[in-house]
């Protein structure tokens, strides 16, 4: 649903088209056409509409259904999963596959319901289009859906009012068109691009440069980053290999974009207001096209919330230090309540009457992000643990479901009812995560990645950030293992 429902202005990939793909079937790669480097929502909906289309998928698919619960039923050693309408469906598993991104954090501000004018979530976007002319518009929320619409709406809006509480990095994508001869190229030998690709930390075909930031003089770190700007994306991050780890190599980073923000933003009180100050890439960076040029345009004006962010909405506007600024249209990009969210929104019940919510209370518990104890039979695609956000989402997911596939089948060819990991190997896994986690600077500030988005949940960094390759090869050993670190049920 993601890129059903996220079709706000602007909305598109921050990976390329060509690798943001399904790599299971060689001659779906070479007959779908991809228009753009970076895909739009209406091109990957597209996509994803010929895949099901492809494959006859449809006839497996109910669409209109919203799952209220999963209960697990000891005695039948399955789950009954109840939509809102009260239609059961009983299974001997269930795997969830409700994705990382599609819970929308929808904030509750002091007067909301007053506001006259219309009100929009960039994750639950109209389908008609949505018509910007003459409107006083209010955009609440600078990460990446609000890069995005941000620089659509300002060029319609009569005026727009950019609410920021946090500025971001954002890199320059140079998006551009797609012609046969560049798609010709990767085509020619898409599974060997492939196959590097999955060698690299997100399964994206930027490789990492292993040489310490610090190591060459400033000048050459500059010239490097200047030469990973002009490609656009995310490789900026790849430039060398202390990024993450080091401050001092990190500041490097901050430093050379905070330049190019001081040379493309005109006025220097919006300026100051727009110059991020902490780590680069411990809050997701983002990708944009003239973001930074769009605070010049004359009907854009950028408002950097206090301490008390956004302190009311009245029937006319939005209220921050006492200054009532006038609206007729507010959009909220306040993002989502990742990773767990979409999990947290069904009643999950697992052994001896757990809801998973109790489970996860101090903060989300799995192994390898696949499974949790206490919920047999119940996996998870992208779950927390897993790399799931911080690599290339679609072959991760293939990687998931090809993981999940072979076990059903080894449970069956081995006549096993019930699947559940252990408290041990769970144990060890959150751990290693931990571990890993604070030996990066990525969980040095208050992102989405630890909830920190969203009143009330733990803060814990949820996504496994040892990388792809050593996260695959966990998976590979765990499966020839015999399934190690799980409890598995004879019939």
């Amino acid at each position: 649903g993601t890129w059903y429902w996220n079709r706000y202005p602007g909305a598109r990939c921050d990976v390329e088209s060509m690798f943001y793909s399904y790599g299971f079937d060689e001659e779906l790669e070479q007959e779908w056409e991809w228009t753009e480097r970076y895909p739009s929502q209406p091109e990957i909906l597209r996509y994803a509409n010929h895949v099901a289309d492809r494959f006859s998928l449809w006839p497996h698919i109910q669409l209109n259904t919203r799952v209220a619960s999963a209960t697990y039923d000891t005695e039948k050693n399955g789950w009954r999963v109840t939509t809102e309408s009260d239609e059961v469906f009983n299974a001997k598993f269930c795997i969830m596959a409700t994705g990382c991104l599609s819970a929308a954090n929808e904030p509750n501000f002091d007067g909301m319901e007053t506001f006259t004018g219309r009100i929009f979530h960039t994750g639950r976007w109209p389908h008609e289009k949505i018509d910007f002319k003459d409107r006083r518009v209010g955009v609440i929320g600078t990460g990446s859906s609000g890069v995005q619409v941000i620089q659509e709406v300002a060029k319609e809006a009569a005026h727009l009012t950019v609410f920021q509480r946090t500025p971001t990095y954002v890199v320059e994508s140079f998006n551009r068109a797609l012609d046969r001869g560049d798609q010709a190229k990767v085509k020619a030998k898409y599974q060997d691009i492939r196959a590097a690709a999955r060698k690299t930390f997100g399964g994206f075909t930027a490789v990492m440069n292993e040489q310490s930031a610090l190591s060459v003089s400033e000048e050459e770190c500059r010239e490097r980053l200047e030469a990973a700007w002009n490609k656009g994306g995310i490789g900026l991050q790849f430039t060398y290999n202390d990024f993450g780890f080091n401050e001092a190599a990190n500041k490097r980073a901050q430093d050379f974009v905070r330049d190019k923000i001081r040379a493309t933003v005109n006025d220097p009180n919006t300026t100051e207001k727009l110059l991020p100050r902490h780590i680069l890439g411990c809050k997701r960076l983002s990708i944009g096209t003239n973001y930074y040029a769009t605070y010049n345009k004359p009907n854009v004006s950028l408002v950097q919330l206090g301490d008390n962010g956004i302190e009311h909405i009245t029937q006319d506007g939005v209220i921050s230090e006492e200054t009532l600024y006038p609206l007729d249209d507010l959009v909220l990009a306040t993002g989502f309540d990742a990773m767990t969210g979409s999990l947290s929104r069904i009643h999950i019940t697992g052994r001896n009457g757990q809801p998973l919510t109790t489970a996860w209370q101090a903060g989300p518990q799995s192994y390898l992000g696949l499974m949790t104890h206490g919920f047999p039979n119940l996996f998870t695609i992208t779950g927390p643990g897993s790399p799931s956000v911080l690599s290339n989402m679609l072959p991760t997911i293939e990687h998931h479901v090809e993981w999940i596939g072979e076990c059903l089948a080894h449970l069956r060819e081995h006549n096993i009812r019930e699947i559940e990991p252990n408290v041990k190997a769970q144990d060890e896994w959150v751990a290693h995560g931990n571990e890993v986690a604070d030996k990066t600077l990525r969980h040095g500030c208050n992102s989405w990645y630890l909830g920190a988005n969203v009143p009330g949940k733990p803060r814990v960094f949820m996504p496994y950030i040892g990388g792809m390759p050593t996260y695959r090869e966990k998976c590979s050993a765990v499966a020839a293992a015999g399934y190690d670190g799980f409890e598995l049920t004879e019939s």
